[in-house]
């Protein structure tokens, strides 16, 4: 049976329920479960690291944006930002929930099609398409097309044979309070057209007999937590002209730490519907896309200890690093850690939890509280759910983790984990030339 039973001496375990998946507990001798199966049981199965998902938290989080939107804006869509677990798996959820989907490249579009999802229903981003991605998506009669510059209508001017549903990505020059690395709607991005160019490439694409043009879309950036600031970019977006359909983009936020205190996807809705009420043609199509506010939480990364040092620091590495979890070098993302076998221990140590990559950054949580550790221990960091598969990286020969979902106490691996002999398939070729 689960249980949150009292906090030990010096935990924080109370407040880190609410950034662990929904259907997290402890077991009477407090070892964490996810939907209903224990972390040491997964360990055994599956091995660490693992990507665990809570996979009825998931499809609740969905549900929340999808007839959150519909019943403040019947004429919307919501569509699902899939670099943020770009999985066969997730994308299977994705289409039995009724999320239309985003890709952003040629892999994503493969994955998505694994994964069931209908070709109409895919939204196909990117700064720099290829003539072959944009041959892949025309072949695969993707629905949509948003187009990010003029080389980009170039192309299509080429390659269109039929008619083409077609986006325009604008800069809406917001300045998105976030990481550097995740701001995309100031006016210095790389992303989209600047407002003043807008126009020119609208008039393109409906002199085109081929090019369906029908709204226009922006992104102001990822992990936001100030809900003004799409208040903001859904006014400025108005400004380009009227059309059928906005797509005001993502980026909202989540709970990482015990600190931070995220807008709730009622409270976002709500502003975004506030402000489209106030600027948008009452008729027009309103779409989303939320990518780590639907799977950040509901997954969470698991490693077992491998040494303990105390030098000075208390030193813990685990068995995986910045090779899974590179948003932490990337925009110093910060987590929270906990040793899951051991929950009801008072937390009486504070230590640097470490990767095993060669680099002095692969800190993955600066000054942990926890129980005191022994080689062996299982660690969970928390809300891990989005872009930690995404980006992990064979440094040092890592092998990529696992996924695994699970729901009312089964498991289910979504992706195996990557073996030795995967890392030299693709060096094979070379290897059997070098030979000769």
């Amino acid at each position: 049976m689960t249980v949150h039973q009292p906090a030990p001496p010096g935990s924080r375990l109370g407040e880190l329920w609410r950034i662990l998946p929904e259907e997290s507990g402890t077991t009477a001798d407090g070892v964490l479960e996810i939907g209903g199966v224990t972390v040491t049981e997964l360990a055994e199965r599956f091995g660490t690291p693992l990507h665990i998902y809570d996979e009825t938290g998931l499809r609740r989080q969905i549900r929340r944006f999808i007839d959150g939107l519909s019943s403040r804006w019947p004429n919307s869509e919501v569509l699902y930002a899939s670099k943020s677990l770009p999985a066969v798996g997730m994308y299977r959820i994705a289409q039995a929930e009724g999320l239309s989907v985003d890709i952003a490249g040629g892999g994503e579009l493969q994955l998505a099609l694994a994964g069931g999802v209908d070709p109409e229903r895919l939204y196909f981003h990117g700064n720099a398409k290829t003539d072959a991605e944009l041959t892949m998506a025309l072949d695969a009669r993707v629905g949509t097309i948003i187009v990010d510059n003029e080389d980009e209508l170039d192309r299509l001017e080429r390659l269109l044979t039929r008619s083409q549903r077609l986006l325009l990505r604008v800069i809406p020059g917001v300045e998105a309070k976030t990481h550097a690395s995740q701001a995309t709607g100031g006016l210095e991005s790389k992303f989209g057209l600047p407002m003043d160019q807008a126009a020119h490439a609208i008039e393109r694409m409906n002199a085109h007999p081929l090019m369906e043009f029908f709204g226009v879309h922006l992104h102001i950036g990822s992990q936001i937590l100030d809900t003004d600031q799409f208040a903001e970019a859904v006014e400025k977006i108005s400004s380009v002209g009227t059309f059928d359909t906005y797509d005001v983009g993502g980026g909202l936020g989540i709970n990482y730490t015990y600190e931070e205190e995220a807008p709730s996807v009622e409270e976002y809705l709500d502003r975004i519907v506030a402000a489209a009420k106030s600027h948008l043609p009452p008729d027009a199509r309103i779409m989303i896309e939320p990518g780590r506010s639907i799977v950040a939480r509901s997954g969470v990364t698991l490693y077992r200890v491998v040494s303990v040092k105390r030098t000075g620091h208390t030193f813990v590495a685990v068995d995986g690093g910045m090779a899974d979890q590179l948003d932490i070098a990337l925009t110093q993302q910060r987590y929270e850690a906990i040793i899951a076998d051991r929950l009801h221990e008072p937390w009486s140590e504070n230590v640097q939890l470490v990767g095993r990559q060669c680099e002095s950054g692969d800190l993955l949580v600066d000054g942990a509280q926890v129980p005191p550790v022994s080689v062996g221990d299982l660690v969970v960091m928390s809300a891990t759910g989005a872009y930690a598969y995404t980006m992990s990286n064979n440094y040092n020969g890592a092998l990529k983790p696992a996924i695994v979902f699970v729901r009312d106490g089964e498991a289910r691996l979504a992706a195996r984990r990557e073996t030795y002999d995967d890392l030299l398939a693709t060096h094979a070729p070379a290897i059997a030339a070098a030979k000769l």
